[in-house]
């Protein structure tokens, strides 16, 4: 074998094996620091302490009704709600078309459970994480939240919340399933890199923001 072609060969392992092996490296240790600063601020319910309100993320409804999934984050910030601790609720989810309505579908699973609409604040441009995160605090002007989801995402969604200088403590609303963690991994895997990318490097503001509505008033103010 040639010198040329060695050299070759050496450039091929590099690109076919080194290069993978640091992409590796690099979503491994992104996945590692938000999993380590958001496990800083989660709590039990009885620790959650005294905030402006609580912050349940969307997921999917089908046919106008929670999935399982989504009936476990607002069955646990109903919870937290009826600790006594925390005045309102956010809603914060999808409502891009008038075909896909989140923030309805949650309103209504918690009003069905005895919340006064007023206490519901909904957020209809909750697109992601990182959007509820930044419309909490400058759209509901929350100084302190508690956000509610199953843990592989709270922790996420409470490392962006420190880094948009939202306070916040998170409670976990319970585990996925066995499918659902499967699908979830590679996913929010992924999503972690997205998120330090947004918070560390790019900083960009919400598809939406829009006047203050602060939840210190009325949720019929979201109405509509």
């Amino acid at each position: 074998m040639t010198r040329r072609k060695k050299h070759l060969l050496i450039g091929l392992i590099c690109v076919f094996v080194l290069l993978p092996a640091l992409g590796f490296s690099a979503l491994w240790g992104m996945n590692a620091y938000v999993e380590s600063i958001g496990a800083r601020d989660m709590v039990e319910i009885s620790e959650v302490g005294q905030a402006d309100a609580v912050v349940i993320l969307g997921a999917a409804v089908y046919n106008g009704k929670p999935s399982g999934t989504l009936a476990r984050r607002l069955d646990k910030g109903l919870e937290v709600y009826q600790s006594g601790a925390v005045p309102k609720i956010i809603v914060s989810g999808d409502n891009g078309t008038r075909h896909y309505n989140e923030v309805d579908a949650m309103r209504n699973y918690l009003m069905e459970r005895g919340v006064p609409a007023e206490d519901i604040f909904m957020d209809h441009a909750g697109f992601n994480t990182y959007d509820s995160m930044v419309r909490a605090k400058e759209v509901f002007q929350v100084n302190r939240a508690v956000v509610v989801t199953q843990r592989q995402h709270l922790l996420r969604s409470l490392y962006i919340a420190r880094r948009v200088g939202l306070s916040a403590c998170g409670v976990d609303a319970g585990g996925y399933n066995e499918i659902e963690m499967r699908q979830q991994f590679w996913r929010e895997a992924l999503a972690r890199v997205k998120a330090v990318l947004q918070c560390e490097i790019t900083k960009p503001q919400p598809k939406y923001l829009g006047d203050p509505i602060p939840v210190s008033g009325s949720g019929l103010a979201t109405e509509g």
